[in-house]
């Protein structure tokens, strides 16, 4: 069983940065995949950054790559969303989820939190 609680979204200018957390429950760590998802109004949840816990690796989607950085803090069991130069198309809720498979297709994760709301105005 894994439970997630994410925090750190807000109301900001375009430009501006946030920073997402996600605290992380999980009975094991070892091969556990953690990503970020958003949804904005009238669109369907798509994949925004992924991380494998155990190696750190990452992957990202093309419309973030470069202002986006997924991380992971094993002492603490967070995961972060670091969102820099935000630009209004980036509003939404974003959702941090879990599962043991990885992938970018939302259907694939068995664990989500409740979100966040990200709002950029122009």
């Amino acid at each position: 069983q894994v439970q997630l609680v994410e925090s750190g979204g807000g109301l900001v200018q375009a430009g501006a940065s946030l920073r997402l957390s996600c605290a992380v429950s999980a009975g094991t760590f070892r091969t556990l995949v953690m990503a970020w998802f958003r949804q904005a109004p009238g669109k369907e949840r798509e994949f925004v950054a992924l991380i494998v816990w155990a190696t750190g690796n990452t992957g990202y989607a093309d419309s973030v790559k470069g202002r986006f950085t997924i991380s992971r803090d094993n002492a603490k069991n967070m995961m972060y969303l670091q969102v820099n130069s935000l630009k209004p198309e980036d509003t939404a809720v974003y959702y941090c989820a879990a599962n043991y498979r990885g992938g970018a297709d939302p259907t694939r994760y068995n664990y989500w939190g409740q979100g966040t709301q990200v709002t950029v105005s122009s």
